[in-house]
C-alpha cells in the first residue's frame, strides 16, 4: 500500500491495493488512519464488482440503505446509483442531481456517518478532461481557523438539522427526478439536533459540524442571532485554502470523511455525457479510536 498526499488541505492517492479481495488487518488499520489524516482518499484503477465494493465499505462500518432510494444495484439496496443514463426501457438508472450543494451525508440523522465511498463506472468528458469534480472542504481546518470568541460561542451548543431541507432544494431545480417526500418517509428522518462542534473519531481533534445543506438553526436562540451565526459559518467554509477537489477517473473508488469534511458534487456535464457512480454510505458504526490507538 503507497499513500501519496495531495500535497492539498485534503486528499490522498492510495495505491498497490486491489478492492476486490478483502484488505488485510493491516491494511485496513492504515486506509482508516489514512482517513483521519487526509479527509478524502482515492483508490484508482479499481475492477472491483459490487459484491466485493459493498464488502469494503462494509469493513468501515454498517452501510445505510437511503429512505428514499428507489435506485439500487440488484439484489444491494445498500449500493445506490448516482446516474444520468438511461436503461433500455427508458427508464432512469439512478439518481441523478445527488450532493449538488454543500452538505454533510447524515447529519440529519440520531446515528451519524463516517464516510461516504463512490466508485466511478462512468465518468463525463469534454475535450479529453473529465467532468463532474466533486469538491471537500476540511472542516478540522474550519475550526481550528474560528475566532477564539467564535468557538467560546460555539462549545456546547447544538443545532438542528433536516433531511428534507435540502431535499426540496434538489427536487425543485430544473431536471430534477425526485419526487416529494411523503408523510412515511419524513416520519424515518425527523429533524434532528447535532453539536456545532465534535471530536472527531479518527483524529481526537475538534471539527465545526455545520452544513447549508441540513442544518436549519442553533438550538435555544433567537432566530436572528442564530441565522446570522450560521451564515458566518458558513461563508467561513468558503475559504480557498479549506477546498479540494477530485477531478475522476473511470475506475475510481473514493472515501471521504463525512465527519471532517463537506462536500458538493459539480454538474458541468450535459445529459448526453454520461455519468455512472456506485454509492455506499458508511455509518460510524465501530470503535474507531481503539482501531485507530
Amino acid at each position: 500500500m503507497k499513500i501519496t498526499p495531495s500535497g492539498r488541505t485534503l486528499g490522498a492517492r492510495i495505491e498497490g491495493v486491489d478492492l476486490s479481495t478483502p484488505l488485510s488487518d493491516a491494511d485496513f488499520r492504515t486506509a482508516l488512519r489514512a482517513l483521519g489524516q487526509y479527509g478524502v482518499l482515492c483508490f484508482p484503477r479499481q475492477t472491483c464488482g459490487v459484491p466485493a465494493f459493498a464488502d469494503f465499505a462494509r469493513r468501515f462500518g454498517e452501510l445505510e440503505i437511503n429512505v428514499a432510494n428507489l435506485y439500487f444495484e440488484r439484489d444491494f439496496p445498500e449500493i445506490m446509483i448516482l446516474s444520468n443514463m438511461m436503461g433500455s426501457d427508458g427508464k432512469p438508472l439512478g439518481l441523478n442531481d445527488a450532493g449538488q450543494g454543500w452538505h454533510t451525508d447524515m447529519s440529519y440523522s440520531k446515528d451519524i456517518a463516517l464516510a461516504n465511498v463512490l466508485h466511478a463506472q462512468k465518468v463525463p468528458m469534454r475535450n479529453g478532461k473529465s467532468l463532474g469534480e466533486t469538491q471537500f472542504r476540511n472542516m478540522h481546518a474550519a475550526y481550528d481557523e474560528l475566532p477564539e470568541e467564535m468557538k467560546a460561542k460555539l462549545e456546547g451548543r447544538s443545532a438542528t438539522h433536516d433531511f428534507e431541507k435540502f431535499w426540496e432544494v434538489m427536487r425543485t431545480r430544473p431536471g430534477s427526478r425526485r419526487a416529494k417526500l411523503t408523510p412515511e418517509q419524513k416520519a424515518k428522518k425527523p429533524p434532528v439536533s447535532q453539536p456545532l462542534v465534535r471530536v472527531h473519531p479518527l483524529t481526537g481533534r475538534k471539527v465545526l459540524y455545520a452544513n447549508p445543506g441540513y442544518t436549519m438553526s442553533i438550538d435555544g436562540m433567537d432566530e436572528l442571532e442564530s441565522g446570522l451565526i450560521l451564515d458566518y459559518l458558513f461563508r467561513h467554509q468558503e475559504r480557498a485554502d479549506f477546498l479540494y477537489a477530485h477531478h475522476w477517473a473511470e475506475g475510481d473508488v473514493l472515501m471521504w470523511d463525512n465527519i471532517g469534511t463537506v462536500h458538493n458534487a459539480v454538474a458541468d456535464y450535459m445529459p448526453y455525457e454520461h455519468r455512472y457512480m456506485r454509492r455506499a454510505q458508511v455509518m460510524a458504526t465501530l470503535d474507531y479510536p481503539a482501531l485507530v490507538a
